[in-house]
């Protein structure tokens, strides 16, 4: 064992953890089978020591920061350490023992280097399907036991052998078995690749050296993150939102978000949200865990590595029995709605301490579409599922982007052309949402536009969204940016939808999404003219909305900013505001 610190050693080691996790994740997106894996990459990888400790993770989903560190320790204790030997390896998705919502199924395995049990990899990966009440096991369901199978802490792979009788007891509860057996099997190769990965670390290096090298980065990470916290404004900074409703009943789901920030860490209580509801917007105690993660580390220098040290400066409160800390049976489907939500809350609690970072509101929802039906070309059931981004809020220096995955939420677009050649259905348009824009100094985002229709079969089809009650705030005079809508296209008739619903498509039936634009930040009236005019002629923004929310006259005819006009609305509208 090394007596010191080589710094150029500890480069060396602390690099390659990181990107053995990022090996893993290669093997897994390059394997996997479904769209929402393979394409959209909704899946985390992760590296523990032996007292489970997380020493390096790559970043595919931020959402997976707190979650598997809450999860892998508790499914191995669980299961028994004594129980797993040289190419064993544990599934499970149990949302009250760490998990999460039951889409996402985790694979841990226990990392030998010869006979000595050197540590353990896991990765998580969103599943399409895991049976339940509805195609893609998303919905508004009242119950957990309504989601999907539930699986304990249960041994898949026993020294490097699927378990048959495991692999065909959970593929027997699910719609999309193809798909899930090729995503299972990318998960196994997923470890696989990290096992190698690191057994080649320590057979170069030395088994007691990388162990060192680990402790040594895990005390490191602990100073680096106190010393980020002690730049942080001490004090406590409270904010409230909500959930627009849960999807049984119209009345909003409230979230309380109080954040002290001290010396030895930062505290997050959530003591005051919403009871759990017999609905689907109950987060479990390892997602909220997860959002508070995520903030912290938007917090501090983004060189701060992710392990152990980093974990132990983020404290939380989540009073069991509430909706960011549901007990069973409470339905779990929709927390990352919830979690992503209560992101937002944090952020907005925290913007009158540091301004200058803090972004107006934000698309803040998952927005999940989810559908499935017996295909008419080959007769075998299909499952299909996807996200919808939305606009981000505007910021002290710059407009919020448009239409992007928000928060912790890092999935990636499926393309047309990709969904419509391994699913029956057409995707009529695929566009961003003009005036959807929360009005600022720095503009929100644009929401998007995507219109799915099925043209020669029926469809049970999911939207597990939100935001059609109130769109995000705006921050420092930014006004809110516009509301999400769901619409059914049936025969001509414009339906609006509720943001959680199940519902039968005949063929022809279109599902409209409108996802919400951003918050502005900073008053409308004090944006430059001529980005206002650059908006207005890349289709962002309309000429009428540019004269009556901006108090800017734009010239159609030569693309210009009639400067005179513009004085005069912007003049007249201070004089309306009593300035």
């Amino acid at each position: 064992m090394p007596d010191r610190v080589d710094p150029i050693a500890f480069e060396v080691i602390r690099n390659a953890l990181v990107e053995a996790t990022e090996e893993m994740a290669v093997a897994l997106k390059h394997s996997a089978y479904s769209t929402n894996i393979k394409t959209r990459a909704d899946f985390s990888c992760v590296l523990f020591d032996r007292q489970l400790q997380p020493v390096a993770q790559c970043f595919a989903q931020p959402t997976h920061l707190g979650s598997l560190v809450e999860l892998v320790p508790k499914a191995v204790r669980q299961y028994g350490v004594e129980n797993l030997g040289p190419g064993d390896a544990i599934l499970t998705n149990d949302p009250y023992s760490g998990g999460v919502h039951l889409n996402d199924i985790t694979l841990i395995s226990p990392v030998y280097c010869g006979d000595e049990r050197f540590g353990y990899v896991a990765n998580v990966a969103h599943h399409v399907d895991v049976g339940g009440g509805a195609p893609a096991s998303v919905g508004a369901f009242q119950e957990v036991y309504q989601e999907g199978v539930i699986i304990p802490p249960v041994k898949l792979v026993r020294g490097g052998e699927i378990v048959s009788d495991v692999f065909r007891l959970v593929l027997s509860q699910i719609r999309s078995k193809h798909e899930t057996a090729g995503d299972l099997r990318a998960q196994i190769a997923a470890n696989n690749t990290g096992m190698r990965r690191l057994n080649a670390l320590v057979d170069r290096r030395g088994s007691e050296t990388v162990i060192f090298y680990i402790d040594e980065l895990i005390a490191y990470t602990e100073r680096r993150t106190r010393a980020e916290v002690a730049r942080l404004p001490k004090g406590v900074f409270s904010a409230e939102g909500c959930v627009d409703n849960d999807g049984f009943t119209d009345r909003p789901v409230p979230l309380v978000a109080r954040i002290v920030i001290a010396d030895d860490g930062v505290l997050f209580d959530f003591t005051g949200s919403e009871p759990q509801r017999r609905a689907p917007v109950n987060s479990t105690y390892a997602q909220t865990y997860s959002a508070c993660a995520f903030v912290l580390k938007c917090l501090i220098d983004p060189d701060v590595p992710v392990n152990a040290g980093f974990y132990r400066l983020v404290r939380m409160v989540a009073p069991e029995g509430t909706v960011v800390n549901c007990t069973t049976p409470a339905p779990v489907v929709g927390g990352w709605e919830t979690q992503a939500r209560l992101t937002d809350v944090m952020l907005k609690a925290l913007s009158e301490a540091l301004p200058d970072r803090m972004p107006a509101g934000t698309k803040a929802m998952i927005c999940h579409a989810g559908f499935g039906g017996t295909d008419p070309r080959t007769g075998d059931y299909y499952c299909f599922l996807e996200t919808m981004a939305g606009g981000f809020g505007g910021r002290a220096t710059s407009d919020g982007p448009d239409a992007v995955q928000t928060h912790g939420q890092n999935t990636e677009n499926a393309p047309i052309e990709e969904t419509e050649m391994n699913y029956p259905l057409r995707i009529l348009r695929y566009e961003l949402v003009e005036d959807s824009d929360g009005a600022g100094r720095h503009r929100g985002g644009l929401g998007l536009r995507r219109d799915y229709v099925f043209l020669d079969h029926r469809v049970s089809f999911t939207i597990l969204a939100d935001r059609d009650r109130w769109g995000p705030w705006g921050l420092f005079g930014g006004l809110p940016g516009r509301k999400a809508s769901y619409l059914l296209i049936s025969e001509g008739e414009v339906t609006r939808l509720g943001s959680k619903v199940t519902l039968d498509l005949a063929p022809g039936d279109v599902i409209s999404y409108r996802t919400c634009g951003g918050g502005g930040y900073g008053p409308p009236e004090e944006r430059d003219p001529h980005l206002v005019l650059r908006d207005v002629r890349e289709g962002k923004v309309s000429p009428e909305r540019a004269r009556e929310v901006y108090r800017v006259a734009i010239d159609t005819d030569g693309w210009t900013v009639d400067e005179a006009e513009t004085a005069g609305l912007r003049e007249q509208g201070n004089t309306d505001h009593g300035l």
